[in-house]
């Protein structure tokens, strides 16, 4: 068990989930941050500043939906004092970046070490996919790198995560349209049953590209991450989204997908092709009339951080 702290700082990476085809199981973490900030202060309960838009409302939600779920599962001393929290980065909100598991991770994390708990890294992904619904951003938020996450068929209940290092040679370029898609809305649009040879191509597609981001042979992954699963359904509601990555993949890109559920697309590159990707991937937006924002990011394989204290506060 660790010192408790009166003030913590979580830094936790936006990720890219399902990676094509493994739905629900497969995540990367990316070099895009958000950083949890909670602190103690006096009286009872948690809290921020009033929320004042739609995003602010669900991240209160979020953060006091996983503050009662950690108190639920871990005894801490102190418990009942009040903390408060502040959220900042670069990971936008529904725009298929894992914003919702930073915050998740972040929290959780936070309280953490703000109580000296000591909770492993490993329950952590468990707790935060207990809330989430399901791994695959979570555990790269909560690990780091390629993650491949299992969950028990029967229960859903997380089991496992085995995760690999991705080298810094390798650039992810998200463009992310002005067009905001939530999760539950996107899982809206997918159908309840799946054609059997939908279902046996996306298992081909989702073990190759495993395989190869593995092995890091990354030449492999050319045309590597074809979706029957979900893409189909999801990528007609972002316009400009199938022709973004069909433009990246033209430019140079070995591969590309669906960030998550949407609306940002991915086109995985070498570092040197990454400009021109992003450059193609964007214009394929504007043509469609939509303004999109692109980034080069690599993975991230630290997953997340309690940064330390300032020399001032660790006295």
């Amino acid at each position: 068990m660790s010192a408790a702290r009166d003030t913590v700082t979580v830094r936790v990476p936006g990720s890219t989930s399902n990676c094509g085809a493994g739905f629900d199981t497969l995540g990367l973490a990316l070099t895009v941050y958000n950083r949890i900030t909670l602190t103690r202060c006096p009286g009872e309960g948690s809290g921020a500043i009033e929320p004042e838009t739609e995003n602010d409302r669900r991240a209160q939600d979020l953060v006091e939906k996983t503050a009662a779920a950690f108190f639920r599962e871990v005894s801490a001393t102190g418990a009942a004092r009040a903390w408060r929290y502040h959220i900042a980065g670069d990971v936008p909100p529904a725009r298929g970046l894992g914003s919702s598991a930073t915050i998740i991770t972040g929290v959780l994390a936070g309280l953490d070490a703000l109580h000296g708990t000591g909770v492993p890294r490993a329950r952590l992904a468990a707790l935060a996919t207990a809330i989430e619904g399901n791994p695959d951003n979570v555990s790269p938020s909560v690990l780091g790198g390629f993650t491949v996450s299992r969950c028990d068929p029967a229960s859903g209940a997380y089991l496992d995560t085995i995760r690999f290092a991705v080298p810094s040679t390798v650039a992810f370029v998200v463009v992310s349209p002005a067009v905001e898609l939530l999760t539950k809305e996107s899982r809206g649009a997918l159908p309840r049953t799946l054609p059997f040879f939908d279902a046996a191509r996306s298992v081909n597609s989702a073990a190759y590209l495993t395989a190869a981001l593995v092995t890091g042979q990354f030449e492999k992954l050319r045309h590597a991450a074809g979706d029957f699963l979900h893409e189909p359904y999801r990528l007609p509601k972002i316009p400009g989204a199938r022709e973004a990555i069909a433009a990246g993949v033209g430019a140079g890109a070995l591969t590309g997908w669906l960030s998550g559920s949407g609306s940002s697309v991915l086109c995985v590159a070498w570092q040197a092709q990454a400009g021109a990707v992003a450059a193609a991937m964007r214009g394929a937006f504007q043509r469609t009339g939509v303004a999109a924002e692109a980034r080069a990011l690599a993975a991230d394989n630290d997953g997340l951080q309690v940064e330390p204290l300032p020399p001032a506060a660790a006295r």
